[in-house]
C-alpha cells in the first residue's frame, strides 16, 4: 500500500496526463519494470509510463522535476548492473512506444532511430539496404538502442568495430527540466564545444532521457569466416589474443569461453552437436569478415601458425550459414544459460589485451582464496572478461558477507593490470560500491557535479554510479 504523499502524487500525476499518455498502475505492469537481467533484483516503481513523443518525455520529465519525483528511464530491460531500475520508486519511464526507424541516409551512411528499436531490427533493416551497424551485445535480438546507448554496449564485433559511442553521431535528449537538445551534429567531424553526445553516451540515463539518436552506417562486409579452436590450456588461450593482433590479422570477433561456459550453454540450449575432448580448457571462438571471399584466407593465414604455436588445437571451421547460427547460438546463450544454472554474481572486468592472461589467473586466484567457483567468458579481443561467479551451495550469510571481499580484491587486482570495473555492462546500482577504486576522489567529485549540472534536484535515475548515491 502507497503512503498517503505518493498516493496524492500518483493522483496529481495521473489528473495531468492521463487522457495524453499511457500510465500503467496495475501490478502485473509494475512488476515488469521493477526488474532486469541484474542477478535477482526487484524495485517497484509506483507508475510506469510509455511515452511516444518527445513532447510526452518532456513534459513527464518537467512535472517530475516540479514536484521531486524520480524518473528512471527504462528500455527493453535486459541490463546487468541494474542501471534501468527504480531503486527510489516514482516514475519508470518506458521507451516501448519510442520504436521507429525514422530514416535511412544511404548517401551519408546515417541512420535515424528512436530509443526503443530493437538493435537486431536495425540491423537487419540497415542490412536490406547494404549497409552494416556493427554493435551487437548478445542480448542484440531483445535489447534496444536505448538502452546501448546508456550502457555503451559493445558485443563480439567491438574488437573490430567498436562500441556504441563509435557509433553515436548525434542525440536527441530531453534534461530532468523538461529542455529538448540536441547534443551534437550529424556529421563525421565535429570540433564545436564540448562533446555532450560523448558525456551522454555510457551515462545510464542519469544525465538526459535519450529520445532519438543519429547512427553511423557502413557498407555490408558481406564475407566472413568462423572457427572455434580449442586449447589445453586456457592461458594459452589467452596469450593467442595479443599474438593474433601481432601477426597484422584483424578479425571481426574474438571470444573466450573456458569449457564450463561452454558446458552451462549446452546444458541450456540442450544442443551437443559440438564434442569436447576431455583435454580442452577453453576456447576462441574467431571471425573474420571482408567485402570479397578471396579476402578472407589471407586473414586466416596469419591466424592459423599463432595457434599452431601456441599449442591449440584443430580449428573446426563453420562451413554454411547454419553451423555459423549454431556456434553463436551457443556463444550467445552463455551469459543466460549461467542465470538459469545458479544465483550468481557478474563482473564485467576489462584488462588491455596483453594482460588477459593474468587477469584470468587473477580470477582463479582470488576465486580459490574466498572459496567460489566462477565461469569466465568475453571479448578476449577487447580485454573484457565476464566472470560469472555461482552461489551454487554457500549459505546466504557467507554469500552477502564474503563475495563484496572477495570482488573488491577483484577489482584492485583488476586496476593493478591497468583495467577498469566495466567494459560494456555498467556501473548501475551493482558495482557502485568499488568506484573509489576506479577514481580518485577529485574525480569522482567532478562526475558528481556533471550530474548536478544536468539535473540540480536529482530527480533522473537516483541512486545509480555514485558510491555515495
Amino acid at each position: 500500500m502507497f503512503d498517503s504523499m505518493t498516493q496524492l502524487w500518483i493522483k496529481s500525476f495521473q489528473e495531468a496526463f492521463s487522457e495524453r499518455i499511457t500510465i500503467k498502475l496495475d501490478p502485473e505492469s509494475l512488476n515488469g519494470a521493477a526488474m532486469d537481467y541484474t542477478e535477482d533484483l526487484h524495485y517497484l516503481p509506483q507508475a510506469l509510463v510509455e511515452p511516444d513523443t518527445k513532447e510526452h518525455v518532456s513534459e513527464v520529465l518537467r512535472w517530475a522535476n516540479e514536484h521531486g519525483v524520480p524518473v528512471t528511464p527504462a528500455g527493453a530491460l535486459t541490463g546487468l548492473s541494474g542501471g534501468a531500475l527504480p531503486v527510489r520508486g516514482g516514475i519508470s519511464m518506458s521507451t516501448r512506444k519510442m520504436n521507429r526507424i525514422v530514416e535511412v541516409d544511404e548517401t551519408n551512411h546515417q541512420v535515424r532511430v528512436q530509443p526503443g528499436v530493437i538493435v537486431q531490427e536495425l540491423q537487419e533493416f540497415v542490412q536490406s539496404k547494404g549497409l552494416f551497424y556493427a554493435v551487437d551485445p548478445a542480448s542484440r535480438g531483445t535489447c534496444s538502442i536505448g538502452g546501448n546507448i546508456a550502457e555503451n554496449s559493445g558485443g563480439p564485433r567491438a574488437v573490430k568495430y567498436g562500441v556504441t559511442k563509435d557509433w553515436v553521431l548525434n542525440l536527441e535528449v530531453v534534461l530532468a527540466d523538461g529542455s529538448v537538445i540536441n547534443t551534437g551534429a550529424n556529421t563525421l567531424k565535429n570540433s564545436t564545444g564540448y562533446n555532450l553526445t560523448s558525456l551522454v553516451v555510457g551515462s545510464e540515463g542519469t544525465l538526459a532521457f535519450v529520445t532519438e539518436a543519429t547512427l553511423k552506417l557502413l557498407p555490408w562486409p558481406s564475407h566472413n569466416a568462423l572457427m572455434l579452436v580449442p586449447f589445453k590450456s586456457a592461458e594459452n588461450a589467452c596469450s593467442a589474443v595479443s599474438e593474433i593482433f601481432k601477426s597484422g590479422a584483424q578479425p571481426s570477433a574474438l571470444e573466450f569461453m573456458e569449457r564450463a561456459a561452454i558446458e552451462i550453454a549446452q546444458r541450456y540450449t540442450d544442443d551437443y552437436s559440438l564434442t569436447l575432448s576431455p583435454e580442452t580448457e577453453a576456447h576462441l571462438l574467431i571471425e573474420v569478415d571482408a567485402f570479397r571471399f578471396e579476402d578472407l584466407m589471407p586473414q586466416i593465414e596469419r591466424i592459423l601458425p599463432v595457434i599452431e604455436r601456441l599449442e591449440g588445437g584443430d580449428p573446426l571451421f563453420a562451413d554454411d550459414e547454419a553451423s555459423k547460427n549454431s556456434l553463436w547460438r551457443l556463444r550467445r546463450s552463455v551469459g543466460e544459460a549461467v542465470k538459469a544454472e545458479s544465483t550468481y554474481k557478474e563482473e564485467d572486468t576489462v584488462v588491455p589485451r596483453g594482460a588477459l592472461p593474468e587477469l584470468l589467473k587473477v580470477v582463479k586466484k582470488v576465486g580459490a582464496e574466498f572459496g567460489f567457483e566462477s565461469v569466465c567468458y568475453g571479448h578476449a579481443g577487447d580485454g573484457n572478461l565476464h566472470v560469472n561467479i555461482l552461489k551454487n551451495d554457500i549459505s546466504d550469510q557467507r554469500w552477502d558477507e564474503e563475495l563484496p571481499l572477495a570482488i573488491r580484491e577483484l577489482f584492485k587486482k583488476v586496476i593493478e593490470l591497468g583495467g577498469t570495473l566495466s567494459g560494456e555492462h555498467g556501473i548501475g546500482l551493482v558495482q557502485k560500491p568499488y568506484m573509489d577504486l576506479a577514481f580518485p576522489e577529485r574525480a569522482l567529485q567532478l562526475q558528481r557535479d556533471i550530474k548536478n549540472a544536468f539535473d540540480p534536484n536529482g530527480t533522473l535515475n537516483p541512486g545509480k554510479i555514485f558510491p555515495d548515491a
